[in-house]
């Protein structure tokens, strides 16, 4: 069967020693994006048959990707049914927003206290991006969580990046997700600029707090 293209057409240039991207992790890729965009519904069976053919695919690296994104927690493997998308309770999105809280407002003291004029900027940059995107959903989604991902990257413990990152996709699976509320947007870029007055006064201690407070936030607009 023929393969999907590649992700980037960059790969093309990529150095030798560089092994070529596996197809199942394009297909991970695809899969990925279908969930996120809801044309695979929470809760919903995989036809494995149909989406094989519709990539142009074997079985083969579809069941693959499937085995990658049960790990990350996007997909549920049923013995004897096969694959459904992970359908994310009330008790989930509480665990994952309390997870978050703590692991994020752990990055934000570290980057108040620790984080250099270039790093700062950076963040600022981001910041800048949200305030003008502020009506615009799917922008702010996006951005937003830009600005996470680099706050946890200028901190440095990539433990908790990397635990962030597989509690994000999860998140994503959130029906009621916060930033989906009427008036949530608006507060969530209040929040923001108190954290980034925070991060340039060099108060870790205050940057902590209101980072957890912006979770907690968050989870009261999520079970609304």
């Amino acid at each position: 069967m023929s393969a999907l293209p590649p992700a980037h057409s960059a790969s093309a240039v990529a150095p030798r020693s560089l092994a070529p991207r596996a197809l199942y992790q394009e297909v991970a890729d695809r899969l990925r994006q279908q969930i996120y965009s809801r044309a695979l519904e929470p809760g919903s069976w995989i036809d494995e048959m149909k989406l094989a053919q519709e990539f142009g695919i074997s079985r083969t690296p579809l069941r693959e990707a499937l085995k990658v994104l049960a790990v990350e927690g996007l997909v549920t493997m049923k013995l004897r049914r096969g694959a459904y998308v992970t359908e994310v309770s009330r008790d989930d999105v509480a665990q994952v927003y309390h997870l978050l809280a703590l692991l994020e407002s752990d990055a934000a003291a570290a980057v108040a206290e620790g984080a250099d004029e270039a790093q700062r900027q950076q963040l600022q940059q981001l910041h800048a991006r949200l305030e003008k995107q502020v009506r615009q959903r799917d922008a702010f989604f996006a951005i937003n969580e830009q600005f996470h991902m680099a706050l946890l990257q200028i901190a440095g413990n990539r433990w908790a990046l990397q635990i962030v990152t597989d509690l994000r996709k999860v998140m994503k699976l959130n029906r009621h997700h916060s930033l989906f509320k009427q008036g949530r947007l608006s507060d969530s870029l209040a929040e923001h600029r108190a954290l980034m007055q925070a991060i340039e006064a060099r108060n870790p201690a205050q940057a902590r707090e209101l980072m957890r407070a912006h979770f907690e936030h968050g989870l009261e607009a999520a079970a609304a």
